[in-house]
């Protein structure tokens, strides 16, 4: 079953057995048996992913696949991929060991939601063992090491703002989206403060990132470019209207209001990393910074989607996100002291 357990960068003690390394002396006491392998992996730098299937790199296709594919998968996504090959994903974590050795702590998983903490889920996301936010963040305040740098990206779940919608709200959406925005911002800036809360405790700074929900109007485009060539070949995309019994919104009659809906909560989430600076202040332990990279990537082009579902995204996909979410962590690694500048180990 899936295991999420820290993944450190392979070579990370080559490289700092290098004198020119800033972790040089954590080495050498490493070395003299001074400290512990476990003290020694605590020293480097920890960043955590915090997100939902946009995060991985799941697919959905039969119940049972897609089952043992959401409880197996790890890491070959745009935040962590650890294949060495050529063909394999640039992720995040690739770009950021050009700088220095870390540690990755990836806690994302499919059907993941903003969720009220004593929420009960569902039994889709019970036997998937699926994390909602609180149990995400309630994983990070658990962790012996808390992360150098947080990365937060989710919420696409709670945009399905057809699911279960009256019909009255169906033709004359305006309430339901106002009300579907604020709560979930709600809901997102009480996790966030009990995160803060214990980022200001730590010893070590912490930067946190969150990311606005990605680009639905061009990522349509895609998904209507697949639409047309599985009605061209049906042996195309074969699970492409899987998505209509996960995601009532994703239906065509229902896409202009998702679209919607999705600006409204990036707003919302602009907003609301507003006014948590705001109660910070002049900390300078903690920052946190909103970021519109993944909500203005372009994702246009169906190669993008997976070839399965036409849903989620491909490895091609996976690099557009990878590069854009990466693009805009420049602020968050100079806060951290893990700059172009400094040496790469």
């Amino acid at each position: 079953m899936k295991k999420s357990a820290p993944v450190i960068s392979a070579n990370f003690l080559q490289r700092i057995a290098q004198p020119t390394s800033r972790f040089h002396p954590d080495y050498l006491a490493y070395r003299d048996r001074e400290i512990t392998w476990a003290e020694l992996v605590a020293r480097l730098p920890h960043v955590a992913m915090i997100g939902d299937s946009v995060c991985t790199d799941v697919y959905i296709s039969s119940v049972l696949s897609t089952f043992w594919r959401a409880r197996t998968c790890c890491g070959n996504n745009w935040f962590l991929d650890t294949d060495p090959s050529p063909v394999s994903i640039r992720s995040v974590s690739k770009r950021l060991e050009e700088f220095t050795p870390f540690v990755a702590m990836e806690c994302a998983g499919i059907g993941a939601l903003i969720d009220h903490a004593g929420e009960r889920q569902n039994f889709f996301r019970r036997i998937l063992r699926t994390r909602n936010f609180s149990g995400q963040i309630s994983r990070l305040l658990k962790a012996k090491r808390f992360p150098d740098l947080i990365l937060i990206s989710i919420g696409h779940n709670n945009i399905d703002w057809a699911w279960r919608s009256p019909p009255s709200e169906l033709e004359q959406p305006e309430s339901r989206l106002q009300r579907q925005s604020r709560h979930l911002r709600e809901n997102f800036a009480r996790q966030m403060r009990r995160l803060i809360t214990r980022a200001r405790m730590q010893p070590h700074r912490v930067a946190v990132v969150v990311y606005g929900l990605v680009n639905f109007e061009a990522y349509f485009k895609a998904r209507e470019i697949a639409e047309r060539l599985r009605a061209q070949d049906p042996a195309r995309y074969p699970h492409l209207e899987t998505i209509y019994k996960y995601f009532t919104s994703f239906r065509p009659i229902y896409r202009s209001n998702l679209i919607r809906l999705a600006v409204m909560v990036n707003q919302e989430l602009r907003a609301m990393v507003s006014e948590l600076n705001r109660e910070l202040a002049e900390n300078v332990k903690v920052q946190v910074r909103y970021s519109d990279a993944l909500a203005t990537a372009d994702l246009g082009r169906v190669e993008l989607l997976h070839v399965v579902d036409g849903w989620h995204a491909s490895a091609e996909g996976h690099n557009v996100l990878a590069e854009a979410a990466f693009s805009d962590l420049g602020p968050s690694l100079e806060f951290l002291g893990i700059t172009h500048a400094r040496s790469p180990h």
